[in-house]
């Protein structure tokens, strides 16, 4: 265990930048930019978590076990107001109202006794990033946006996107009624003052997730694609994105063994090529094993941060299987602990592009190529489901959505601003787009169908990148229009057709019409 002589000492130089806390410093034990170990056990010692059996710090974070979005807000500022697509997503807070708010929160912390602050950046294409402060109450929320963001980072820099800050108030309550949230925590972005203020939020992810919205609202006015995506690079150079929401296998299908991970969730897309947004990996852990997904099962160790995962017995050995806390188990771990990773955390441009849609119909094909306007098509429709929900308050632990971009809760600019985008990269750079199902075949989801395996769909991937289904010839399912190869190495023929896949074909033809309707 790491050891110091006086682990806790405050460095004498321990101010933020911002200055946003210096007239309430006085009594605050203030740990400015700590390593690993020291958060590990100020975690411990505070009583926020417990270090597993394989060296993972587990915490748990209350009764948000996921995102809120009915709780998250975007402060409606004149200079901001005309870019936001407003509605339930992108819902306006007065500037009044988050101003009193931010001052009761910047009085709340100063009075904990112990702040925890990092300065971190997210972006790993210098030209394309921002500076940014994180300032917590909890220690394993600093470990959390150490081990996620960028962390080379020189102060002095001046980061073309400007320097943010994130104030994570996670023990302040919210009063509806007097601070205009819907309930007891909020996450607020003030995108024009650079400022983002959580309340009464535990989980993690509500300050990824805040950072992925402030790029996505910065990067198209500068002619930037950003994209809810993973991506990885082969031997000889052939860069793949993945969207999907979370569950359909976009951080499982890009942590494959024989390929070089770039990042697991959020890139941007310039003349150059794709960078990565952060520096670290959030991955699902229901039912891990390690022969199903090696590389995340082995980046799970000490400093790693798992949220909400049983640790089963007196030796902490986490149960991966048990879902009682939430199906939305979760680990954060540093693209470090990934061996076969890119350097520098960027790529040239994709040279496929596949849409990870989990189709709990079955009616879906395993892979189709998509053209430019189909590309455009889905991209909007964003047709997929929620697989073990990552917001909160969901009753079901999958169903059916359509979620625009693959990711509709983070882009707060108008869907056709990104649609655009997308199709200015690819008939800029030659790209190609699949629709791959990772949901399922021979029948609905509870209705006799079987989920398509991270093996068998790893290996229509493969193909994908070796260009056997581009040079395939094809056929063409009914009423979708979509183009399916007839024939694909390693594949069962059979399955290639889902509708072959299916004993009763009248009910196979009466859900596709179903699923055509909600389309």
């Amino acid at each position: 265990m790491y050891q110091s002589q006086n682990p806790f000492q405050v460095p004498q130089a321990a101010v933020p930048s911002s200055g946003y806390l210096a007239p309430t410093l006085s009594g605050v034990q203030l740990h400015v930019d700590r390593d690993v170990p020291f958060l590990v056990e100020c975690a411990v010692r505070r009583g926020e978590g417990l270090l597993a059996e394989n060296g993972a710090l587990c915490v748990q974070t209350g009764a948000r076990t996921g995102r809120s979005p009915k709780d998250r807000y975007i402060v409606d500022r004149p200079e901001v107001t005309q870019h936001v697509d407003w509605g339930a997503i992108n819902q306006p807070f007065g500037v009044d109202a988050f101003e009193k708010l931010w001052d009761r929160a910047i009085r709340h912390v100063s009075q904990q006794g112990e702040l925890f602050v990092s300065h971190l950046r997210v972006g790993a294409d210098p030209e394309h990033s921002l500076t940014l402060e994180v300032i917590t109450e909890r220690a394993w929320h600093a470990l959390f946006a150490r081990q996620l963001f960028v962390r080379e980072v020189d102060s002095s820099d001046e980061m073309p996107l400007g320097h943010w800050t994130i104030l994570n108030a996670a023990t302040l309550v919210t009063d509806p009624e007097r601070d205009g949230t819907a309930s007891d925590g909020t996450v607020i972005l003030d995108l024009e003052k650079r400022r983002v203020l959580l309340c009464g939020m535990q989980y993690g992810g509500e300050m990824k997730k805040a950072m992925f919205t402030a790029m996505n609202y910065l990067l198209p006015e500068t002619d930037i694609l950003p994209m809810h995506c993973s991506a990885n690079v082969g031997e000889t150079g052939d860069v793949a994105l993945f969207f999907g929401l979370s569950g359909t296998g976009k951080t499982t299908l890009s942590a494959d063994p024989a390929r070089f991970l770039v990042g697991d969730d959020e890139h941007g897309w310039d003349n150059q090529g794709i960078f990565n947004f952060e520096g670290g990996c959030y991955a699902k852990c229901i039912n891990l094993t390690p022969e199903r997904e090696p590389i995340i099962w082995n980046a799970i160790r000490f400093g790693s941060v798992i949220e909400n995962v049983v640790l089963e017995d007196k030796r902490r050995r986490p149960d991966y299987d048990d879902d009682s806390i939430t199906q939305n188990t979760r680990v954060a771990y540093p693209r470090d602990f990934i061996e076969k990773r890119v350097p520098g955390n960027r790529a040239t441009h994709p040279k496929a592009i596949l849409f990870l849609t989990c189709d709990l119909y079955g009616i879906f094909p395993p892979v189709a190529e998509l053209s430019k306007e189909q590309a455009a098509y889905y991209f909007l429709a964003g047709y997929t489901a929620l697989v073990g929900s990552t917001e909160v308050g969901s009753t079901e632990a999958i169903k059916s959505t359509f979620s625009t971009c693959f990711g509709a809760p983070f882009f707060p600019r108008k869907p056709r601003e990104y649609a655009d985008l997308l199709m200015k990269k690819l008939e800029r750079h030659g790209a190609k787009v699949y629709l791959v199902n990772t949901g399922w075949t021979g029948g609905p989801y509870g209705g006799g169908g079987q989920r398509f395996s991270i093996a068998s769909t790893r290996a229509l991937i493969h193909a994908i990148l070796r260009g056997e289904v581009a040079n395939a010839e094809t056929d063409a399912i009914p009423e979708l229009n979509l183009r399916i190869p007839r024939f694909v190495h390693g594949i069962n023929p059979r399955v290639l057709n889902p509708r072959d896949t299916w004993h009763d074909k009248s009910d196979y033809d009466r859900r596709k019409r179903e699923l055509i309707q909600r389309f």
